[in-house]
């Protein structure tokens, strides 16, 4: 487990591409910016998404009446806008 390091926001300034990737490593887990001795910043690894927080994370939102026919054509007949040139309606 990576160490909790506390530096001035000056340091920070200066080192800052390299500390971020101490934390992106673990090498650093915390890291807390401080300014006149007072901590203005906490620097820490985002946590990763947990494989099925992405996936399917819809699944039941939508309600699709049973006599709903998603197979068959739609509009009948009638040109389209984009067939009509409009774009706004």
């Amino acid at each position: 487990m990576g160490a909790v390091r506390t530096i001035n926001a000056t340091e920070f300034k200066a080192t800052c591409l390299d500390l971020l990737d101490q934390v992106n490593s673990g090498t650093i887990e915390r890291l807390e910016v401080t300014k006149r001795g007072k901590v203005v910043a906490v620097v820490t690894k985002p946590a990763a998404p947990a494989a099925g927080d992405l996936h399917g994370f819809l699944r039941g939102s939508v309600i699709i009446p049973p006599d709903l026919d998603l197979t068959a054509p739609t509009g009948g007949d009638a040109p389209t806008d984009a067939e009509l040139g409009i774009l706004h309606r």
